[in-house]
């Protein structure tokens, strides 16, 4: 039995990941939460022959508390989406309190659910939901995770388009660490599970990594005022969501990279920040799943001189990010 939950279910992100959610036989109930309408996604969705029974919640007469009771797992893809012209810290601005304010709610009525943040600036919202669990003494950093899927499905199928083989994008995987915003996001390229063509350098190789690292804005400028990168989004978050459910279930040898507190393993977090060479408190690293979350952070492994250059330039905007995301929070009273 696993209850997945959706906080943000009747946005551009909430409803087709919700709807994703619906179609697996992984999950057996789906709560819906939002601050409109939510009832009316919830009863479309109802209608969908598969095992979950739908509810959706509104704030009134105590909506989040009765969508988080039971909960085991708990995505957030809350908030506003980016425009044109909107920096991340415009953003950050406008979506920081909003996760805030979930993630309190999450951590009195559910806090030993898998956390799975998708809200952006992921680097800034996840340190928020670590600190509201802090403050209410119920911090598990093996539970917490910041979706950075998108990166690793974007990386997948440009690989597979140079290769001039869509057919191959399911199968092909690279590792994307770091963060989950511009030079923070590095593809570890080398590391690809189907090769890219040995001539496949210098300029073709900038445009490639600056193409992973930018795709977003790419959908936004494409959606032109419209939106920004919902349908990818949601199809990485529920494809993330089962990997932890698959986990929780008992499944071993699940593996994907995420952004998560490095404390979550003490001993991969410390090797990891020896590969980094800085002594940050999150990273995005391929992170192997079991029951209780996160069993262990794996090291980077072998990188190239171009791959060690990307992390040298993520760690700065990283490291302020991350700063952001804790100092809202102490400046906050909730």
């Amino acid at each position: 039995m696993v209850k997945a939950v959706v906080l943000g279910a009747a946005g551009g992100i909430g409803q087709p990941l919700s709807l994703l959610l619906k179609n697996s036989h992984l999950v057996t109930e789906l709560g819906l939460y939002d601050i409109v309408n939510t009832p009316g996604v919830a009863a479309d969705l109802s209608h969908i022959a598969t095992p979950a029974k739908v509810e959706g919640y509104l704030p009134p007469d105590d909506g989040l508390k009765k969508t988080l009771t039971g909960a085991d797992i708990v995505v957030i893809p809350a908030g506003v989406p980016r425009k044109p012209g909107m920096t991340r810290d415009d953003l950050f601005k406008i979506n920081a309190g909003i996760v805030e304010g979930l993630a309190t709610g999450i951590a009195t009525v559910a806090p030993k659910a898998f956390v799975l943040v998708i809200s952006n600036p992921v680097n800034s919202t996840v340190p928020i939901v670590v600190e509201v669990f802090k403050k209410h003494g119920v911090f598990n950093p093996k539970r917490i995770f910041g979706v950075t899927t998108l990166d690793v499905v974007r990386a997948s199928t440009f690989v597979a388009e140079i290769l001039g083989d869509f057919k191959k994008a399911p199968d092909v995987t690279v590792p994307v660490v770091g963060g989950h915003s511009g030079v923070t996001i590095v593809p570890l390229l080398s590391q690809s599970s189907h090769p890219l063509p040995s001539d496949f350098t210098g300029d073709k190789y900038d445009a490639l990594v600056h193409r992973i690292q930018f795709g977003g804005d790419e959908v936004v400028k494409a959606k032109d005022g419209a939106g920004s990168a919902t349908l990818s989004m949601a199809y990485a978050g529920a494809e993330f969501a089962f990997k932890v459910i698959k986990a929780k279930n008992g499944e071993k040898g699940i593996i994907a990279p995420s952004f998560v507190h490095l404390t979550a393993d003490a001993a991969g977090g410390e090797a990891l920040k020896k590969e980094i060479g800085a002594d940050l408190e999150y990273f995005s690293a391929p992170v192997e799943l079991g029951p209780e979350g996160v069993v262990k952070i794996n090291p980077l492994g072998k990188i190239t001189d171009a791959e060690k250059k990307l992390i040298e330039a993520a760690v700065p905007d990283l490291s302020k990010n991350i700063q952001t995301g804790i100092a809202f929070t102490k400046k906050s009273n909730l």
